[in-house]
């Protein structure tokens, strides 16, 4: 029982540390089922890396944080909170994602699995043996990983067949099962979304699943702006009484009123920087478990203004919302392979997001005619330039590759370091965005192996962010079942 423990015998009392989607989510289901909440957000703003701005001036919207949305959209949590009551408008591109190609077609990811797999010719069938099972068993496949893994899974039939498929390294699927560069890109950028080398076990979940997500519910942006999401989430909990206080950093627990609850959308060093009664009660051994999280490869943020549309060399690829731009399958491992050498890249992976593709107001106004792209490289963690707009540069000679003629577009370009990701949200430790490493045992028993992994003290104190199960995205899972385990404890 934490120093925080309410003792009226009014409704139960929960206080949120930090705004960010899953802490939003938590304080909303909390707030829903009654109980009085309050969120405390460091920043000026709620919603932590989910929000957009007018970075590139007036009448432009970019996502300072988080882009594209494939769980988002298809979040149990978003779903039963019903965010689209709530304002959130999910929209689509004509292709979910793209890879471009030197000389070549580009490989498109479309929204079935059909026409994706016709147009990988020679490599259609094995595609689809690939996909066709979690295509078609998206939400039992949903339900049994957005969760903690240390768990009897509901659908234990389909997570033996996913296993099965997606436990090996994803370079190494990707060559024994597809004969053709176009395939083996298309399912390697998907699984460089893991932010860890592809020759690492585990890494073919990511490429299958986030194929199977883009060819069902697609990759979609939210209209207007990331900060969508969190406006719905924030309408969820005030609907229901919710407070938000933004401006207040906590760095002791004995800052906050008294509650039932406390739930922390923290990582594990700021868990332990706390301090306070209910802080004191993380027992040792849980202590040093949280002692040994790893901080993962960071992402270097690049936001460009143009004066018309990206010059792609194939056309197709102007009508996706995500672009992986890599070039080959061996160029992609390698890069990926190079960032956790901490060497940085040649030619990196970059994540490019063209989210006016679906949503023409992300430039309005006076950015009438203008084009917003936002993208990132991943970059060794805490990455320090050796000049500067070295990396910058290198996002801009990559898509130059695939569209000759880009740079001449380029009105503005604002970079975003590493370290400038953490001092705006220092939840991005070292630059990393997904919460912590995704590679060996930490890809899975996060924050460390426990069959209770969002309780911190035997009561009263938990973990609500990406650093627990099931990890990173806007998706708002690690809060939902934070805020079940606060349920839980108060109902015994």
């Amino acid at each position: 029982m934490t120093a925080h423990r309410h003792s009226s015998d009014g409704p139960p009392r929960a206080v949120v540390v930090g705004s960010g989607p899953n802490g939003l989510t938590a304080a909303a289901l909390l707030a829903r089922q009654d109980w009085e909440v309050d969120v405390y957000e460091g920043g000026e703003h709620p919603g932590g890396a989910a929000a957009s701005a007018p970075l590139l001036g007036e009448g432009t919207i970019v996502d300072l944080g988080a882009a594209g949305h494939p769980f988002g959209v298809a979040s149990p949590v978003f779903r039963d909170l019903r965010l689209e009551q709530h304002g959130l408008q999910w929209v689509r591109s004509a292709y979910p994602m793209a890879h471009p190609a030197e000389g070549a077609p580009a490989a498109l990811l479309h929204q079935d699995l059909a026409s994706t797999a016709e147009g990988l010719g020679r490599d259609a069938r094995a595609w689809r043996a690939l996909h066709a099972p979690v295509v078609e068993g998206l939400d039992a496949h949903l339900e049994n990983i957005l969760g903690p893994m240390l768990r009897w899974p509901k659908h234990p039939l389909a997570m033996a067949r996913f296993g099965l498929r997606s436990a090996p390294p994803a370079a190494a699927m990707a060559r024994a099962l597809f004969r053709d560069d176009a395939a083996r890109t298309l399912f390697l950028g998907s699984a460089a979304h893991a932010i860890t080398p592809l020759g690492q076990p585990l890494t073919g979940a990511f490429g299958t699943l986030f194929g199977a997500l883009g060819m069902t519910r697609g990759w979609p942006v939210a209209r207007g702006g990331t900060g969508s999401i969190v406006a719905a989430l924030l309408s969820v909990l005030e609907s229901h009484g919710g407070r938000v206080h933004t401006g207040h950093w906590i760095t002791d627990l004995r800052e906050l009123p008294q509650s039932d609850a406390v739930l922390l959308n923290l990582t594990p060093s700021q868990v332990l920087r706390l301090s306070g009664p209910g802080a004191e009660e993380i027992q040792p051994r849980v202590r040093n478990q949280l002692g040994r999280w790893r901080y993962g490869a960071a992402a270097y943020k690049v936001d460009f203004l143009l004066d018309g549309p990206v010059p792609w060399s194939d056309p197709r690829v102007a009508e996706a919302t995500t672009v992986h731009v890599a070039g080959t399958a061996q160029e992609l491992v390698r890069a990926e392979s190079e960032v956790f050498r901490e060497q940085l890249p040649e030619r990196p992976f970059v994540l490019v997001c063209q989210q006016q593709a679906a949503d023409p107001s992300r430039a309005h106004g006076p950015a009438e005619g203008r084009v917003v792209l936002w993208a990132y490289a991943h970059v060794p963690a805490g990455y320090v330039e050796r000049r500067p707009g070295e990396v910058a540069e290198r996002i801009t000679s990559q898509i130059e590759r695939f569209a000759p003629g880009f740079r001449d577009r380029i009105l503005e370009r604002r970079s975003t370091h590493p370290a400038a990701l953490e001092r705006w949200n220092p939840n991005l430790i070292g630059g990393d965005v997904a919460g912590g490493a995704m590679t060996g045992l930490q890809s899975v028993l996060r924050p460390r192996p426990s069959l209770d992994p969002y309780r911190l003290a035997p009561r009263g104190l938990y973990l609500a962010s990406s650093s627990a199960p099931p990890g990173a995205g806007v998706h708002g899972m690690p809060g939902a079942w934070a805020a079940r385990a606060a349920m839980a404890d108060l109902a015994l």
